[in-house]
């Protein structure tokens, strides 16, 4: 047979019968006087067994460690790590499905998914929800928005979900009560106004207190502290991810983004949250001594 008879008898091309003598996975046979290569049925079924080893699924190389007879694994042994790696993959695959099939019914549930996606379903209900607000609103949706959207994609892909389940949870309190989905949007626009505003002006200790009004006594009490303290670091240069969480340097890139103003509005509203959380401690302890004095 020639090249081309033998790669039509077993389906391959010539091409890939040539590659495997080049990868020494077929052995070269007897030329004839012309110089073409003379094929024989042992040639067909070596080249036949290649191509059932590939179709199971193991690469060229391993196909090469079974063909080694001694010098390589046995065929059980490469059989059972491949089984073992296509269960590994059917395992991920089925976890992708699950999270296209969370996708999908965001999509329908939702009327499409958020340019930010794709996102949790937690997240994605929130985007829905600012979406409908931002919809009622007269004129563009401010920046602020889209952004505040942008950075919690962020955070929820960096973050693992243990770290990740206080942060949705303050947000689900944070915008939960009624109005307080209008009011988040009051001071997106308000922070768009200090675009281009110096960092001293007047209207960023209004909009840092607007902006920590609106957000939930609980933060106050859970945590506040560790937040201020790792902005503190950074504004001393030590840096926002100065051994701290991922977090933190998340936070330092959002406020990179921001304008000057904006940036000490949020800075403002970090410092004062932690004023607040230490008050309400003030306030705890006082009230314990007394109670324990009576």
């Amino acid at each position: 047979m020639r090249i081309g008879e033998l790669a039509a008898l077993v389906g391959v091309s010539t091409r890939t019968v040539r590659h495997y003598h080049h990868l020494g996975l077929l052995p070269e046979p007897a030329r004839r006087a012309n110089g073409y290569r003379e094929y024989g049925i042992r040639d067909a079924a070596a080249l036949a067994r290649v191509r059932r080893l590939t179709e199971l699924g193991l690469c060229l190389e391993e196909v090469r460690d079974v063909l080694a007879d001694d010098a390589g694994r046995e065929l059980r042994d490469v059989l059972v790590e491949l089984d073992a790696d296509l269960a590994r993959q059917e395992e991920a695959i089925r976890a992708r499905r699950v999270r296209l099939g969370a996708l999908l019914r965001q999509a329908d549930e939702h009327g499409g998914l958020p340019d930010e996606g794709p996102v949790s379903e937690q997240l994605a209900e929130l985007f829905a929800e600012m979406a409908r607000t931002s919809a009622t609103l007269p004129g563009p949706e401010p920046a602020m928005a889209a952004k505040e959207r942008e950075g919690l994609a962020l955070l929820e892909t960096i973050t693992s979900p243990g770290e990740l389940a206080p942060v949705m949870a303050t947000l689900r309190e944070t915008f939960a009560g009624p109005g307080a989905m209008e009011r988040a949007y009051e001071v997106y626009a308000l922070l768009d106004g200090l675009a281009d505003a110096e960092p001293d002006d007047p209207r960023v200790a209004e909009v840092a207190r607007a902006l920590a009004d609106c957000l939930p006594r609980r933060l106050v009490a859970e945590g506040a502290t560790a937040v201020e303290s790792a902005m503190e670091r950074e504004w001393r240069g030590g840096g926002a991810d100065d051994g701290g969480s991922g977090g933190a340097g998340v936070m330092g890139a959002v406020l990179a983004d921001l304008a000057p103003a904006q940036a000490a509005a949020v800075r403002q509203t970090i410092r004062l949250i932690g004023q607040l959380e230490r008050e309400s401690r003030g306030s705890q302890a006082s009230t314990e001594k007394g109670a324990r004095e009576l």
